[in-house]
C-alpha cells in the first residue's frame, strides 16, 4: 500500500492543523507535526476542527526538523515536495514516488528558506493570481494530498458513492 506523509512545519493555528488531520484521516496519509506549534495538541479549536476522524488518524509530533528527519531517514530526495509560493515548479508537473513527503510551513512564513534551497528540484507552488499572498494552509495540503493521489489511482480510497433509493 502506498505511503503519503504529510509534514506541517511549526503549524500556528490549531484550526487549519485540525482540518489538515481530517484530510489525513479521510485518505489514509500520515501526518507529521514539526514543533515547536503555535498550539497545545490538546486545544479545543484542534479537536473540533477535526471532528469525529481523530480515531482514524496516523499522526506523529517531532521537537524539530532534525528530530524529524532523524525518525524518518527515508525523507530524502525524490521522496520530498516542499510547498511553497516561493517554488519554480508546479505542484502538478513533478511524479510523487511511494513513499512521499508533502512538506508545508508555518502560516505566517511558510518553510525555512535555507530547506528550500538546500532541495530546489524538490520545491512546488500552486498557482495563483500574481495578487494573492497564499492559499489557506489547510487548502493547499488538500490539493497537495489530492495531486499525489491522482497520480497514484486513488488507492484505497472509495471512488464512487451511491445514491438512496427516491421515491419520486
Amino acid at each position: 500500500m502506498p505511503v503519503l506523509n504529510i509534514v506541517m512545519v511549526e503549524p500556528e493555528i490549531p484550526q487549519n492543523t485540525g482540518n489538515v488531520a481530517r484530510t489525513c484521516a479521510a485518505t489514509g496519509a500520515r501526518l507529521h507535526l514539526v514543533g515547536p506549534m503555535g498550539f497545545t495538541i490538546d486545544d479545543k479549536k484542534l479537536k473540533r476542527a477535526g471532528l469525529d476522524y481523530w480515531h482514524l488518524l496516523d499522526i506523529s509530533y517531532y521537537d524539530g526538523l532534525p528530530d524529524f528527519f532523524a525518525k524518518n531517514p527515508e525523507a530524502v530526495p525524490p521522496h520530498m515536495a516542499f510547498f511553497s509560493t516561493k517554488a519554480p515548479h508546479i505542484h502538478t508537473e513533478i511524479s510523487y514516488p511511494d513513499p512521499c513527503y508533502l512538506f508545508f510551513g508555518k502560516e505566517t512564513a511558510g518553510l525555512p528558506e535555507a530547506l528550500l534551497h538546500e532541495h530546489p528540484g524538490s520545491c512546488v507552488r500552486i498557482p495563483m493570481i500574481s495578487d494573492a499572498r497564499s492559499l489557506n494552509l489547510s487548502n493547499s495540503v488538500a490539493v497537495g494530498v489530492y495531486e499525489v493521489l491522482r497520480q497514484w489511482g486513488y488507492p484505497t480510497l472509495l471512488c464512487e458513492g451511491k445514491l438512496r433509493e427516491y421515491d419520486w
